[in-house]
Order: structure tokens, then C-alpha cells, then sequence
């Protein structure tokens, strides 16, 4: 890959597709972004805005479920980076709002590609493609899948599961498809546009006082910028090929609390300070959890009392991926929160 190229992101709008955007925009790319409806053209102005975007920034039409409707954007690229999936824990109707537009959006995302001509593409997957929940006794690496899922159990896990297995059948029947898929966990950091994202959103929760206490979740959190640079990296290295997770550091919430709180945000703010990280917090939490949606209800149900292992040596080795410091992420992001309005300042 050489700077010169042009480049295809899908779901530009996105937390982790703007910031890719953002990212390769610097290095002097030609980027094509798909929104929903590019004629909305102050809608994406924190795009059309970026520096470089207004001569080495397109935007296009791309609808998940629209079959040809990346056809368009792909037309004339090198590579695509495919983000564009929904991300929410919550829905009415997981296989309506989950399950086929990751399925059937990586599907025509890949079709597009083909017809174009364009043999590298990245998709970014998720852990949730590798797990459904932790287990202590296991370290995850590029070889499991998540095999629990249902429409029932973590629905969103199932979404990413099933349109990585998709994306990689598609590469099985076509060899022409150079394909690469990216696994982060759970992804925090300054965002390129107003909206907040499910992830951010835990740090306002958090402060803003809807965790009754500390509880056992032990989340894998990395640096919405090193995902965009392990993408990047992806794209440019000839030798990259498989799944790559994503993600180095183990949080504990006691150990958000204790970060954001030693960041200077225990004043004005609503941290929790009750401990039930013990068996019988996790127990109350449990019992809890059937009176949550149906997809957090699941989410914690599965990950409350457990830590996740991970081996990320793959995307460090291969990649030459460095891992921000946590602490660095996590009270950048509160800044950019305040800065956006998500939380006082």
C-alpha cells in the first residue's frame, strides 16, 4: 500500500470508522466514507471538516442491508476497511436489528469489494466474535470463537460472530480476497464527533451515578486509536493475514473508580463507592440482571465474577502494535466527554 491509494471506510460516521477516517486522512490517503445519507451534509461535517478532507474525502452512500449499495463507494479503491455495524446492546428484534445487518452488511460490503476489484479488505470483528464469556482457566487467542451466543444470550456477541464467520466463508469460496479482521474489546477514547458511543458511555454512567456500587466486571478496554492504527497497519502489511485481537489491559471497575478518582473526579461527580465486588454482590447482581433489557441482562449474567485472558502477542509481533497506557485512556476520554457535553465540566 502506498499513501497515494485510495481507500474505502465503511460506516465513516462511526466511533471507530471516524477516527480511522481521521487517521489515514493524516497520512495523506484518498479516503471514500460511506454514511447513510451523504446529502445530509452538515450531519458529517465533523468528517468534510477533518483536516485533508476537503480534497482526499469523499462520501458515499452504503446501506447494510441494501444489496449494491457499496458498489459505488468501491469503485477505483486499493483497499476497504469495513467498520459499519450496529452496535447495541438493547433491540426489540436482535435478528432484525442485530444479527442481519452485520450478517447481510459484511456480505455486501465483500460482494462490493469483489466486484471492484478490491482483494484487501479489514473488517472489524470484535471479541465477542472470540468469546461469549470469560473463563478464568483460558487464555483467548485467534483461534476461538464464540460458540454460546444465541438471540437470546448476548445477541450483539452473536451479531459479530456470525458476520466474521460470513466474511471468512466469503474469503474460503473467493481466494482472490485478501481478507483481515481486527478483534478488539471493549473500545474507549476522544471521540471525532458529538455522538456518544455504547463504550464511552460506561465513564458516564460511572460518574454520573448509575452504578449502585463497584461491581465484579472486568473489562479488556483499548484506545479507540491504537484500534484505527492496528486497521491502518493492517492494510499496509503485506505478510498480515487471519484475526487479530485487539486489546491489552484487563481493567477492573475498582480500578476505573480508582483512576478516575486519583484523575481528580471524585469532586462533583457520582462515582460509586459501595464494594460489592464479593460473592454476594455478585450474587445481588445476578438476581438483578433479570430486571435489566434482555441484552444487558445476558451481558452481565456472563461476565460478572469473571476475568477475561487474552493473548494479544499476534497483533504486537506482526502489526508492530503499541498499546497506550490505560490511565491515559480512560481520563483522555473523560476530558473529551466533557468537552462534547456527555458530562459537566
Amino acid at each position: 500500500m502506498s499513501t497515494s491509494d485510495t481507500v474505502c471506510v465503511t460506516g465513516a460516521s462511526g466511533f471507530v470508522g471516524s477516527q480511522i477516517v481521521a487517521d489515514l486522512l493524516a497520512q495523506g490517503y484518498t479516503v471514500r466514507g460511506t454514511v447513510r445519507d451523504p446529502s445530509k451534509a452538515e450531519k458529517y461535517s465533523f468528517l468534510t471538516e477533518l483536516p485533508g478532507a476537503a480534497d482526499h474525502l469523499s462520501l458515499h452512500k452504503g446501506q447494510l442491508l441494501e444489496e449494491g449499495s457499496f458498489d459505488e463507494a468501491l469503485q477505483g479503491c486499493d483497499a476497504c476497511i469495513h467498520t459499519a455495524s450496529p452496535y447495541v446492546m438493547d433491540v426489540k428484534d436482535p435478528q432484525k436489528d442485530l444479527v442481519d445487518p452485520a450478517v447481510e452488511g459484511t456480505r455486501n460490503v465483500l460482494n462490493a469489494a469483489l466486484k471492484a476489484g478490491v482483494s484487501r479488505v479489514v473488517v472489524t470483528s470484535s471479541m465477542a466474535a472470540i468469546t461469549d464469556e470469560p473463563e478464568a482457566d483460558h487464555v483467548l487467542t485467534e483461534e476461538d470463537w464464540n460458540e454460546k451466543s444465541t438471540l437470546t444470550r448476548n445477541p450483539y456477541y452473536l451479531s459479530k460472530a456470525e458476520a466474521e464467520r460470513a466474511a471468512w466463508k466469503m474469503a474460503e469460496d473467493h481466494p482472490e480476497l485478501d481478507l483481515v479482521v481486527i478483534n478488539p474489546y471493549v473500545i474507549m477514547g476522544p471521540s471525532i464527533s458529538a455522538s456518544l458511543n455504547t463504550s464511552n458511555k460506561i465513564l458516564v454512567d460511572l460518574l454520573s451515578g448509575e452504578y449502585p456500587g463497584i461491581i465484579s466486571i472486568t473489562w479488556g478496554i483499548v484506545d479507540v486509536r491504537d484500534v484505527s492504527r492496528a486497521h491502518i497497519l493492517a492494510m499496509e502489511n503485506g505478510d498480515a493475514s487471519g484475526r487479530f485481537i485487539c486489546v491489552e489491559h484487563q481493567v477492573p471497575m475498582e480500578e476505573v473508580v480508582k483512576t478516575l478518582k486519583e484523575g481528580g473526579y471524585d469532586e462533583g461527580y457520582k462515582l460509586p463507592s459501595l464494594n460489592m465486588a464479593c460473592s454476594f454482590g455478585d450474587y445481588a447482581v445476578k438476581l438483578l440482571s433479570y430486571f435489566q433489557p434482555g441484552g444487558t441482562g445476558s451481558y452481565l449474567r456472563t461476565h460478572v465474577g469473571r476475568v477475561p485472558q487474552f493473548d494479544s502477542t499476534k497483533s504486537k509481533k506482526v502489526l508492530d502494535l503499541t498499546y497506550r497506557p490505560i490511565q491515559e485512556t480512560l481520563l483522555e476520554t473523560v476530558e473529551d466527554l466533557k468537552k462534547w457535553g456527555h458530562l459537566k465540566g
